[in-house]
Parts: C-alpha cells; sequence; structure tokens
C-alpha cells in the first residue's frame, strides 16, 4: 500500500475511503466521538484536493443484515457539523442507489455509504461485493487502521480491483506503532484486549518477541483460561482456537499475563447483580466480563514500570458502566 503523500492529482476522481467510524450510538445520539475527529484530517485533505469523496465505515456488529440501531445516518450528520460541510448519507453501499450518488458527486463533495456490515459478503471478504464496491471508485484510500487487522471485503478484498493508498490517520498510526516496536525504550508492556484470539492471532505472534511482558484481557482471556482447564461458566470463549493459545503461552515463555480475578454476572446488559470471582472458579451461568481488583492491582504496576506501553482493545465490556472499571483503570494507570 502506497503512503498517502504519494497520491497522485485527485482532482475529480472517486476516491473509496475506508474509515473506522464504529462510534458508540445509543438512540441515535453518538456517545464518542474519537474516531471521528481522528478521521476529519484525511476527509478534508482529500476534499480540498478535489476529490469525489466516497466514506464507508462498518458500526457495530449487526450480524450480515440492515439493523436501524446500527446505521451509519447519525454519523453522517455529524461528520457534516464537524467539517462545515454537508455529507450527504446514502443508504446503501452497493447498487444503483449508491452509484447513483457517487455519480452526482461534484469535485470537493463528500458522501457516506451505509454500514458495510449490513451485507454478509463484507465480513467474509467475498470476491463479488469487493468489486461491486471497488465500482463506486477510481481509487483506494485506507484510513481505517482499528480496522485493518480483519480480512473483509472493504478493507482487504477492494485494494485488489484499485490502486490502493494509505490515508493520514493510518500513517500516524504505523508510526507510531514503528516508533514503539521497532526501536522502543525497554521494559515494553503490550496490553491486548477485545473478544477474539482468532482476529489477533498475528498481533500477538508479531508483539511476543518485541515486547517484555504482554497483558492480555477482555473476552479473549476467557479462551485462554478454557485451554488451561479453567471453568469459564456463560462466557464468551472460543473453543476453535483453544490450542492456539496453549501455543501462544508455551510461546510467550512468562511473558503473558492473563487476569487473576473477573467482574462477572448472569447477563450482558446494565443494572445486573455482579460477582468478583477467581478466574479458575468461575461459577456455572456467570459470564466474565471485567477484570477485577487484584487483576487491576497487578496489571497497573506492570505498566508503572514501562518505558514503553502499546494498547490494542478493552479489558472488559466498557460499553456498560458496570463492566469499565478495568479498562478505566489501567487508562488511568498508563
Amino acid at each position: 500500500m502506497k503512503a498517502s503523500y504519494e497520491l497522485p492529482d485527485v482532482r475529480g476522481l472517486r476516491v473509496l475511503l475506508r474509515e473506522d467510524l464504529n462510534v458508540p450510538l445509543k438512540e441515535g445520539s453518538i456517545g464518542d466521538e474519537t474516531r471521528l475527529r481522528a478521521a476529519l484530517p484525511t476527509i478534508r485533505s482529500l476534499s480540498q484536493r478535489g476529490a469525489k469523496t466516497v466514506v464507508m465505515s462498518h458500526l457495530g456488529r449487526p450480524k450480515g443484515k440492515p439493523d436501524a440501531s446500527f446505521t451509519l445516518r447519525p454519523v453522517a450528520g455529524r461528520l457534516s457539523e464537524l467539517l462545515g460541510t454537508k455529507v450527504a448519507f446514502v443508504e446503501h453501499c452497493t447498487g444503483a442507489e449508491a452509484e447513483a450518488a457517487v455519480e452526482a458527486l461534484a469535485p470537493g463533495e463528500v458522501i457516506l455509504l451505509e454500514n458495510v456490515r449490513f451485507h454478509p459478503e463484507e465480513e467474509a471478504n467475498d470476491a463479488d461485493f469487493a468489486r461491486r464496491l471497488a465500482a463506486l471508485g477510481d481509487l483506494y484510500v485506507n484510513d481505517a487502521f482499528a480496522a485493518s487487522h480483519r480480512a473483509h471485503a472493504s478493507v482487504v478484498g477492494i485494494a485488489d480491483h484499485l490502486p490502493a493508498y494509505a490515508g493520514s490517520l493510518m500513517l500516524t498510526e504505523l508510526e507510531a506503532l514503528h516508533r514503539a516496536l521497532d526501536d522502543p525504550r525497554h521494559p515494553v508492556v503490550a496490553i491486548v484486549g477485545g473478544a477474539k484470539i482468532s482476529t489477533k492471532t498475528g498481533v500477538l505472534r508479531n508483539l511476543l518477541p518485541k515486547v517484555d511482558s504482554l497483558i492480555i484481557g477482555g473476552a479473549m482471556a476467557n479462551t485462554f483460561f478454557k485451554a488451561k482447564g479453567y471453568e469459564v461458566g456463560a462466557s464468551l470463549v472460543e473453543d476453535a482456537s483453544l490450542d492456539e493459545a496453549r501455543r501462544v503461552e508455551a510461546d510467550a515463555a512468562g511473558k503473558l499475563l492473563l487476569p487473576v480475578d473477573a467482574v462477572c454476572a448472569r447477563a450482558v446488559a446494565p443494572d445486573q447483580e455482579v460477582r468478583i470471582m477467581p478466574v479458575d472458579q468461575i461459577e456455572p451461568g456467570w459470564i466474565i466480563l471485567d477484570i477485577g481488583p487484584e487483576s487491576i492491582r497487578q496489571f497497573a504496576a506492570v505498566i508503572a514500570s514501562a518505558a514503553t506501553l502499546v494498547w490494542n482493545g478493552p479489558v472488559g465490556v466498557f460499553e456498560i458502566p458496570e463492566f469499565a472499571t478495568g479498562t478505566r483503570a489501567l487508562g488511568e494507570a498508563a
């Protein structure tokens, strides 16, 4: 992928721009604008250079079908306010309506397509779906660093059909990662959270030789627990990745740090009865939803010793206040 400063003259060209606009939405209201503001420099630059900018993104996990609670329409409205220029919203990301909206674009104008995950072909990296997306552009710019570990059609597949470049946010993140991992100050501590080990196996294997400590949190840790033979109750686990978890832990040579206690509830929802349990004593029917206080204490001490810290993903279901304590505490420790 070429760097964005190597972009050709884009005036009048249709630029398909993949951003990560996966913001928290509640009743159509955006809870955190960080990702929107991070996308502004690339969108502004393309607009100022006269591109016809076609923005793509996912939002949430709609499971491959339209879901009004995951529409990007509110995002288009807020982007319009932040940019100071109208960002038109298109209710589809492929097909006749999307094609007509792109055809009507004037140089400098911006549109936002509907959630690409409303189509199961997106997460399957379907070649025909990638081709239909690519038909909307003359070139492709990937600015979605936080989604670029996923082999999805709008991230990977589309680059098979169009000249591909990196956006300014992507370059900024890659440069920061280069400084942190290729020439870091030691000790180097990495925190990797989120739900699935299967989507981050490459990240973990790349980090292990470069870090002094690797902290695992989030639902990903549950797979490591089960791989050890622990009871995990009704917690989310990737059974197909148990062997991979064992291999990662074996390769870690003592660098891997897992939670020792967990905040548990019977449902992934607010206002639940909450209990703290040791990770090797999770009771049937209970779900691990955050790291516990002893895990926070141990991880905070490791973070305090770090000269370089790399962090990817939350260590709990931070969208729900009862299960946000661990992620917030590690952020405060950092």
